[in-house]
């Protein structure tokens, strides 16, 4: 019974859920702020492609 209650009052843990969660809110916001530049890169490649081949023709 003292070693549950001893868990129960270590906050060490709750430290570490803070980060976990932090980290993960970091990482979504990361992938799609990416997705987003992926969109719009995908976007100039395609427009400088259609112009190289237009140059081409």
């Amino acid at each position: 019974m003292e070693t549950l209650k001893r868990l129960f009052e270590d906050r060490d843990g709750a430290t570490v859920l803070e980060y976990g969660l932090l980290a993960a809110l970091i990482s979504v916001g990361l992938l799609i702020g990416l997705q987003n530049f992926s969109s719009a890169l995908l976007d100039m490649l395609t427009f400088i492609t259609g112009t190289l081949e237009a140059a081409w023709a």
